[in-house]
């Protein structure tokens, strides 16, 4: 269950907070395939199972741009905000791809709030948010994401 806030003040409150991590989610095939058809990247790493086999990760493996996708239902997992008007994705600070995410992998974010700070009619949240790799030391991506609440 996602921490739950309910208004700007409630998200003020959260500056500095741990978010958790959410669910574990399975990359498979079909997901890679269709963001292949979506983005025109159809690169054999990603999308030719036989030929990534002999490949340099022994398999396909998901699009950088996927992994950064997934941020919006992870992330919809560790905060749920109540009591705005509208929230918007307001953009990335920086953006890392340190291992890549096999398919068959299963990853989760983490999140941690770095800070919130006023704008006109709400919020602005800045969060660092990890994809992590099951039984992996290194994270898939890294993150900082920033939000924007409005009143």
């Amino acid at each position: 269950m996602p921490l739950t806030v309910n208004g700007i003040d409630e998200i003020k409150a959260q500056a500095g907070a741990d978010l958790g991590h959410s669910g574990w989610l399975e990359i498979l095939q079909p997901r890679v395939d269709t963001f292949a058809d979506a983005t025109g990247d159809h690169q054999w790493i990603h999308t030719d199972v036989q030929r990534a086999k002999a490949g340099p990760f022994g398999g396909t493996i998901a699009h950088g741009y996927l992994t950064l996708s997934l941020l919006i239902p992870l992330w919809s997992e560790l905060l749920r905000v109540e009591g705005v008007s509208m929230a918007v994705n307001y953009g990335l600070n920086k953006v890392r791809f340190p291992s890549p995410v096999r398919v068959g992998a299963k990853v989760r974010a983490h999140g941690r709030v770095v800070s919130v700070e006023e704008v006109q009619g709400g919020v602005e949240v800045v969060v660092d948010l990890t994809v992590e790799i099951d039984g992996s030391a290194k994270p898939a991506c890294v993150a900082q994401a920033v939000y924007r609440f409005y009143a």
